[in-house]
């Protein structure tokens, strides 16, 4: 019989808490973009483990596509790297150290994105603010927000009920 430690069973809670935080954004990109089918994450991979297959588990059959960084001079390569793969959107995971929500990385990350008309989400209304185009999770109170001016670069809709930034 296995026997499981407490510290074990703490990540796998950890881990199942962090996928509902992206069950409602997952929710919200498939409602509002009903044709999102490959999704992509740029983060420090080793760093965002937990959070990382949080983010794969919720995402279900969609595919998703993780480009690995390890600082901010790593940014200029995942732009390369997402500009020929083409996902349909760009999720930022609010932790990372390196493209989280809030760092100059994610910023740059959006605004390339956007440019070449790929939406970008996150979980916390930090991200919608530096110009996710979508966001939703505990890090905006639960609230569906939107960045339209972003939202209208990327080329995507506003969805609807969203609280505009």
């Amino acid at each position: 019989m296995a026997r499981f430690r407490p510290a074990y069973l703490l990540v796998l809670g950890a881990a199942a808490l962090m996928a509902g935080d992206y069950d409602a954004l997952l929710g919200a990109m498939k409602k509002a973009w009903p044709d999102v089918s490959t999704l992509a994450v740029v983060c420090d991979a080793g760093q965002s483990k937990t959070e990382l297959a949080a983010f794969t588990g919720a995402a279900g059959g969609m595919k998703v596509i993780v480009v690995d960084v390890k600082g901010p001079q790593d940014m200029g390569k995942a732009i390369g790297t997402l500009a020929g793969r083409k996902p349909d959107a760009v999720v930022l995971l609010a932790g990372d150290r390196v493209a989280g929500d809030g760092s100059s990385a994610a910023s740059f990350l959006i605004q390339r994105m956007a440019a070449l008309k790929i939406p970008t989400a996150a979980t916390t209304e930090a991200g919608v603010k530096q110009g996710a185009a979508l966001g939703i999770g505990p890090g905006t109170g639960g609230k569906l927000m939107s960045n339209a001016k972003v939202a209208a670069v990327a080329g995507v809709t506003v969805p609807a009920g969203a609280t505009a930034l």
